[in-house]
């Protein structure tokens, strides 16, 4: 991992290391990856067609994409295209829109555009009516669900869930105080609506919800997955719960003999590039799982007993 991308290696050195190297980070828009998403940019600050389309070459997917690579925060050109996703597409309701003729804000969507718009550093003004749209949809089971305010959905989405759960904690990490402590309690409830499902389970039947939770897929866009999750309890900053241990279990079935774990699946979509080859090993998610494992060492042990 630490002759991969630089993204990889600041990562790596970050969190496995426990080494800050701003010299690594700094080469991320320069080279690889981060050079290639922004070589991508269009003349008007946009990426792809539009806002959200096509999917994943689209500003908003490219936009996380950035984010999930470290890129300094600072940097002018995403928030000139931050600035004007805001400027152009803010709804009544006061989330962005995913186009002009949308009456609708989506709520994963928002929890997405929350978690980028706040590692870039956009100006809490800006933020406000989002976390205002955000907590408006919480729903009673404690979670989120993009049709909430469409379909009149009745229980949450473990998809949704952790889109909003990565925006609210990239919101406060970043220091924003708006409305922080009703987030907080939402992002609360809903880790414990992650938990009740073991992160992939019924709560009624023990069930597994969807076997592409399973999946290990980078970059993961909308889609929940355990892994997805798990990095999240561990940048939360959330104690063990014994609750993760069938999602730990499945985890380390999938670590291969040499240590490393793959890249199983690969969501279908027109892409700027791939960053690496399904079926093969991962840096990304090797990445991923070591750290998590760094937070969670239990999570070693009692995965490794549940095959």
């Amino acid at each position: 991992m630490l002759e991969g991308d630089p993204a990889i290696q600041y990562q790596t050195r970050r969190d496995l290391l426990d080494e800050m190297r701003p010299d690594i980070r700094a080469r991320i828009s320069s080279e690889g990856w981060g050079a290639e998403f922004l070589a991508c940019r269009n003349p008007d600050g946009s990426w792809g067609q539009r806002f959200y389309q096509p999917k994943w070459t689209s500003s908003h997917y490219t936009l996380i994409d950035l984010k999930t690579l470290c890129i300094a925060p600072d940097h002018p050109d995403i928030r000139q295209s931050i600035q004007s996703v805001f400027a152009e597409l803010k709804g009544e309701d006061g989330g962005i829109r995913c186009s002009r003729a949308d009456k609708k804000s989506d709520v994963c969507v928002n929890g997405m555009v929350l978690n980028y718009a706040s590692y870039f550093g956009m100006p809490q003004e800006q933020l406000r009516s989002i976390v205002d749209f955000l907590l408006a949809e919480r729903m009673a089971d404690g979670g989120f669900n993009c049709q909430s305010n469409r379909s009149g959905a009745r229980h949450s989405s473990l998809h949704s869930t952790l889109s909003v759960l990565e925006g609210i904690q990239e919101y406060a990490d970043n220091g924003f105080h708006y409305r922080l402590d009703a987030l907080q309690q939402a992002a609360a409830a809903a880790r414990e609506f992650i938990l009740l499902h073991r992160l992939f389970k019924s709560d009624h039947t023990l069930e597994i919800i969807r076997k592409d939770f399973l999946q290990l897929s980078f970059p993961p866009r909308w889609y929940y997955n355990i892994l997805r999750s798990l990095d999240h309890f561990r940048a939360a900053g959330s104690p063990w719960d014994d609750r993760m241990t069938d999602a730990f279990g499945v985890l380390m079935s999938k670590r291969r003999p040499d240590g490393r774990w793959p890249l199983q699946a690969a969501h279908t979509g027109q892409v700027h590039f791939q960053m690496e080859q399904p079926r093969q090993p991962s840096r990304w998610n090797t990445l991923l799982s070591m750290r998590v494992l760094k937070a969670y060492p239990l999570g070693l042990s009692e995965g490794a007993a549940r095959p």
